[in-house]
């Protein structure tokens, strides 16, 4: 090796020690300034109401304040766009949903972003379990009673949804294929109005959130045949899941989590995990998530990381085989 090679390899080596110690020192005082989340719904909606529960504390523990910035529209394309270039320093943070995270790579034909390379997983955030429902007038009275009715009249029955390309949209495809039926989809601009045209007898079926349901279906004014999550839910424990009520394998859920763009310190991403995850395990905080029909579900960067894939691979399936697109 010349003399020349020894130097290089040696500023090389330099170079590759200091990599780690450089991330660090970025960390080393962080935060110094407020810290801006990027929520990819208007102001109201459930991750919205999630973040400014939780913003309080976590800015009480990292010593500055967390700000809410709505930037809706795109399902979520466009306040991620935003995120993915932005400084990669932790102070810009999205928080996305399983459409802009997941499902949207399928969903729209072009993407501003790619969500498992221009982003840093941080913690998925919550879930949100879901309700098939359906009108007190169906004869149908239990799950096993509705798809024998479905199959004895396919394209007969309609079921309302939240919206194309929303959660609820996908799991009402995802039942469609799996329970073999074929159902008119009718979409609407939230979950609210899904509701009240079960009830006001415009549609037969509908698969809602809890926020718009549960009073209904404590009133009697809905029949739920089944929730949507692998576990029961502690607002309705007699209510069966979609597995224990004759679908085997079915699990479906909307979720939240947070994300920061790619490039972002390891260091960074290790202190905003863990102030995430202590607040979710808050029993405050949890209680008040759980009244807003959020389940709280806190996990690892690499467990959220594979969550997404996860997600990604089951919805691109869903998506193609139903044939959804949104544009």
């Amino acid at each position: 090796m010349t003399l020349l090679d020894r130097r290089t390899a040696l500023l090389a080596a330099v170079f590759a020690l200091g990599a780690p110690s450089a991330a660090i020192a970025q960390a080393g005082d962080f935060p110094n300034k407020p810290i801006r989340v990027v929520v990819t719904f208007p102001p109201g909606g459930s991750s919205d109401a999630m973040l400014r529960v939780m913003a309080p504390r976590i800015g009480e523990k990292l010593g500055q304040q967390m700000v809410i910035d709505n930037k809706p529209g795109a399902g979520g394309n466009i306040g991620l766009a935003m995120v993915a270039k932005s400084p990669a320093d932790g102070y810009t943070l999205g928080v996305g949903a399983a459409g802009a995270l997941a499902a949207n790579a399928s969903l729209y034909a072009q993407m501003p972003f790619d969500a498992q390379k221009d982003f840093r997983p941080i913690t998925l955030l919550a879930n949100i379990p879901f309700v098939l429902a359906g009108a007190p007038s169906l004869p149908a009275k239990n799950l096993k009673d509705l798809l024998a009715l479905a199959k004895s009249q396919p394209g007969k029955l309609s079921i309302a949804h939240g919206g194309n390309g929303t959660a609820m949209h996908l799991s009402t495809a995802l039942f469609e294929q799996m329970a073999d039926v074929k159902l008119v989809s009718v979409p609407f601009k939230g979950s609210g109005p899904a509701t009240l045209a079960v009830l006001s007898d415009q549609v037969s079926l509908v698969m809602t959130d809890l926020p718009a349901s549960l009073q209904q279906i404590k009133a009697g004014k809905l029949v739920p045949y089944a929730v949507t999550s692998a576990a029961r839910l502690p607002a309705l424990p007699d209510v069966p899941t979609m597995a224990e009520a004759g679908l085997p394998g079915y699990e479906s859920t909307g979720w939240f989590g947070l994300v920061a763009p790619a490039g972002t310190p390891a260091p960074v991403i290790t202190l905003l995990n863990k102030e995430f995850v202590a607040a979710l395990n808050d029993e405050n905080v949890k209680t008040s998530l759980r009244n807003s029909g959020l389940e709280p579900a806190p996990d690892s960067p690499s467990e959220f990381e594979a969550f997404i894939r996860s997600e990604t691979s089951k919805w691109a399936n869903v998506i193609r085989k139903g044939h959804i697109k949104l544009d």
